[in-house]
């Protein structure tokens, strides 16, 4: 079951992730880069309960004889996934092989309000994640972060502990407090998660150009039809 939910959501995010590279508006971008997140959240979560049910030994570091010399790119990352404890908020980031580069390969920039994760030369390639505008600041002394299997955790110290974070950083909570007020009517608790998703993808599909369309249309398509298939199958 966890593993079928995996594979939906892992759908899900790479589909949207599609989408907003095809976005050229930016509200339309951080609306999408909202929802990537909030999936991204709950992947990670089911992973890591998995994990505490069938602990996985973290595979030996690979060695190598003779280092090559090969150019290198940056990847600039979106998504990620977050949890909070009353001292930390934590930040989530699946990077295969994340594990098998030296700690030194792996570092954060931190400011009391922004962050920035560099991870580099995995596989050949560096990857950048830049936070900016956290919600609350933090404590950059307390802050620090791990390797663990296929994943960087970055523990950010609350400076106001026992504060609950309602959301990452100030553009996600404006979004959220401007949908809650123009969708203020609709019960939200009972209404499906990807009807939600269809609802961005209609107001998407309104304002963006003939390719945007194109993908869209394509994109409710499959997804109506999967649900007809579903029912089927029941």
């Amino acid at each position: 079951m966890s593993e079928s939910k995996l594979k939906e959501l892992r759908s899900d995010i790479d589909e949207l992730t599609e989408l907003s590279k095809l976005a050229k508006r930016k509200k339309v971008q951080d609306i999408l880069s909202l929802e990537i997140r909030k999936l991204e959240t709950d992947w990670i979560n089911i992973k890591e309960k998995e994990k505490s049910v069938t602990p996985m030994e973290a595979d030996p570091v690979p060695t190598t004889s003779v280092p090559v010399k090969i150019k290198r790119y940056q990847i600039k990352l979106n998504g990620y996934g977050w949890d909070q404890s009353d001292k930390y908020v934590k930040i989530f980031v699946t990077l295969k092989n994340a594990h098998t580069i030296p700690k030194e390969q792996v570092y954060c920039t931190l400011t009391d309000r922004s962050m920035e994760l560099h991870v580099e030369n995995l596989e050949n390639k560096d990857y950048l994640l830049v936070i900016n505008k956290l919600l609350e600041p933090i404590n950059i002394e307390e802050s620090h972060w791990k390797q663990k299997t296929d994943m960087i955790v970055v523990f950010l110290a609350k400076s106001r502990p026992n504060i609950t974070w309602s959301h990452v950083i100030e553009i996600e909570k404006k979004f959220e407090d401007q949908r809650n007020n123009r969708f203020k009517a609709d019960d939200s608790d009972k209404k499906d998660p990807q009807d939600s998703v269809m609802d961005l993808m209609r107001k998407m599909y309104e304002t963006g150009d003939d390719e945007m369309k194109r993908m869209i249309a394509k994109t409710m398509y499959e997804s109506q039809h999967k649900k007809k298939t579903d029912l089927v199958d029941l």
